[in-house]
């Protein structure tokens, strides 16, 4: 009667050894699934769009942060005259669904944040904002006059909402407002808040370094090395003082 095949250990390797094996066997498998999900993470990013547009008297701008075709927020300047004075307002108005950072001030006006760089863009920030500035023989609006200022914004895009910056200009001289929009950007993770300002997501500038590496394991090379199989072992013998020992069964 043939016997059947009973498993074999390696060649000169102990019980504590084949022990020490599967243990490392394992920490290689972890890690195979943490390198997967880092390239998971990798694929969310932020999504920026260098532009040069200028908004002058009675102009308007359809701004599609997504560039799905639709526009989310839409940018008027109102030029106008009575027979009394001149009046310029310029506001940013959020399509149905949408918002734009801010909320309502003086004379319950809604008015638009004019927001630094820097500032972070999420769920608790109010979102009712939409005069931006205004000079009707007065002035209002947190937009008179700055260099670089960023609104924040809020936006669906297949019914979930994420959050982005539009980065503006805006003079106003002799009750001309003109805005200048010289770019815009939105983070492609639903609900994730965004800095303004930022041009690229976390995960797109990590580049893994040698210390960051040993933080995840002790022996990068020896899990790469039983990630090889037999030929792999070898390698492993040679790299691990304890492999090299002999010892008796």
């Amino acid at each position: 009667m043939k016997r059947s095949p009973r498993p074999r250990k390696t060649a000169g390797l102990s019980d504590s050894l084949h022990q020490q094996l599967n243990t490392y066997a394992l920490a290689a498998a972890a890690a195979g699934v943490g390198m997967l999900a880092l390239t998971q993470r990798a694929e969310a990013k932020v999504v920026y769009t260098p532009t040069h547009h200028v908004i002058g008297k009675n102009g308007r701008y359809k701004l599609d942060l997504n560039h799905d075709k639709i526009a989310d927020i839409t940018l008027v300047n109102s030029y106008g005259c009575n027979t009394d004075y001149c009046y310029d307002r310029f506001s940013a108005i959020p399509a149905g669904g949408n918002g734009v950072e801010g909320k309502k001030g003086f004379l319950s006006i809604p008015s638009a944040y004019a927001l630094k760089r820097g500032a972070l863009v999420g769920p608790k920030q109010p979102f009712s904002g939409q005069l931006m500035a205004s000079d009707n023989m007065g002035y209002l609006g947190q937009w008179l006059n700055v260099t670089n200022r960023y609104l924040g914004l809020k936006f669906k895009i297949k019914g979930k909402t994420h959050y982005g910056w539009a980065r503006l200009t805006v003079t106003d001289k002799n009750t001309v407002i003109t805005a200048t929009l010289t770019g815009y950007a939105y983070e492609t993770i639903p609900n994730k808040p965004i800095l303004t300002g930022k041009t690229r997501g976390l995960d797109d500038d990590y580049q893994p370094t040698p210390a960051s590496l040993k933080t995840h394991t002790s022996k990068p090379t020896t899990l790469g090395a039983l990630a090889l199989g037999a030929p792999g072992l070898a390698i492993w013998k040679r790299e691990d003082p304890a492999a090299r020992t002999p010892q008796s069964n």
